[in-house]
């Protein structure tokens, strides 16, 4: 798929309360499980632990995510993320990025 054809509305971010925690589904393109990454708080501190796809590169963002979301909300996060789309050029995966982004930081004010 060419870069021209990401659009915002085509990746999604899924939130479910899981009792005090929160699961963070973020998917697009072909959807798939590529990483999933789980933030928890150890005293005032944040720690992050994510398990990822052989061949997969979204741990690259779940990471950050989960650890950023953590420490917002002061409550265990999950992430997990699979999206993908063929042929992306970097400037393509920026795209990809800046939209995931831009959802958690949406998501977040929905938060306050």
């Amino acid at each position: 798929m060419a870069d021209e054809y990401i659009h915002p509305g085509d990746i999604e971010l899924t939130a479910l309360e899981v009792g005090r925690d929160l699961l963070l589904l973020i998917t697009g393109g072909v959807s798939h499980i590529g990483a999933a990454s789980t933030a928890f708080l150890i005293g005032d501190q944040v720690e992050v632990l994510t398990s990822a796809v052989p061949h997969h590169k979204e741990h690259t963002l779940s990471e950050g995510i989960a650890h950023r979301i953590a420490t917002a909300l002061r409550r265990s996060v999950t992430v997990v993320m699979g999206i993908h789309y063929d042929d992306l050029t970097k400037e393509g995966i920026q795209q990809v990025v800046e939209i995931v982004n831009a959802k958690v930081e949406q998501y977040l004010l929905q938060q306050s």
